[in-house]
């Protein structure tokens, strides 16, 4: 089955239909057409020409201290559009508490980030290259037994939509490609961790993912032939999905924002529907 997109009202889901954490923890992509972000006089000017220094693919604020990374232009504009993206943070913070109450308190916020480029264009290394169907795993960023849950917002003033594909189900492409990945190893989690080339020790689940992500994105033949859909994301759209657990790639547009947040496998509605209990089912035994 390829992973469904679930258009939402402002007030919610209709009567009958499944709620949206149920929707959402099997696989949806959630589609908000009427969440409010309006952009100042001032700000407009970060639609109209990307503000970024180009030395990667987006700029972000991240920690307490909301600290700017990436960005170009004056220090009045800087501070402007990184106020933009602490405005963001909470705009996706105010969405979960509204339409996703069972994850109010859970959610711990993570990176925000302002995404000016065309996908197009970016020149990218096919292990990078996000117009390939893949599932999010962070190299150096380990998740153990947490999920990712990402909150994007197509900000194109010109009509541009966000144009993505969405694969199949996550446990039909598990079966697929977990025969292929190699065998994992603790003690060479350890050392890695022990190096500091990772920020904490990587599990079974961490290991998995990773491989997973690179395995979609190195068989080709999967990439074209392989079970997907094309999604286009209107300006003032807002899109939620786990995407840990949705296969996805982005093809197409310019000028996004994009809030990552974690949410524990224990406090979603049910766990068992999470790409760790998936994996381990699949495996036949507890992941390590």
């Amino acid at each position: 089955m390829i992973s469904p997109i679930l258009s939402v009202a402002r007030d919610g889901s209709a009567p009958g239909a499944p709620s949206l954490v149920e929707a959402l923890e099997n696989g949806s992509v959630l589609v908000f057409h009427d969440e409010d972000f309006p952009f100042s006089d001032f700000e407009k000017r970060f639609v109209e020409r990307p503000f970024a220094d180009g030395k990667a693919k987006n700029v972000n604020i991240r920690g307490k201290e909301a600290a700017l990374r990436g960005a170009a232009g004056t220090p009045e504009e800087q501070e402007a559009l990184r106020q933009l993206l602490i405005r963001y943070k909470a705009f996706a913070q105010g969405l979960i508490d509204r339409h996703l109450p069972a994850y109010t308190g859970k959610v711990t916020l993570a990176g925000t980030s302002y995404r000016p480029f065309e996908v197009d264009q970016r020149k990218l290394s096919w292990r990078r290259d996000d117009t390939r169907l893949h599932v999010d795993a962070f190299p150096s960023n380990p998740i153990g037994e947490k999920r990712i849950l990402r909150i994007f917002r197509n900000i194109n003033p010109n009509g541009q939509p966000r144009l993505w594909r969405v694969g199949e189900d996550f446990g039909s492409m598990a079966e697929k490609f977990l025969p292929r990945l190699p065998g994992y190893s603790p003690l060479s989690a350890r050392l890695l961790a022990t190096l500091r080339i990772t920020k904490a020790r990587r599990s079974e689940y961490d290991h998995l993912m990773l491989h997973l992500h690179d395995a979609l994105k190195q068989d080709m033949e999967y990439q074209q032939k392989g079970p997907q859909a094309d999604v286009q994301f209107a300006p003032g759209q807002t899109w939620v999905t786990f995407s840990d657990l949705v296969m996805h790639g982005a093809m197409g547009g310019r000028y996004m924002l994009e809030q990552t947040a974690y949410l524990p496998v224990t406090s979603q509605a049910d766990p068992e529907l999470s790409p760790q209990r998936i994996l381990a089912k699949k495996l036949g035994r507890k992941l390590r």
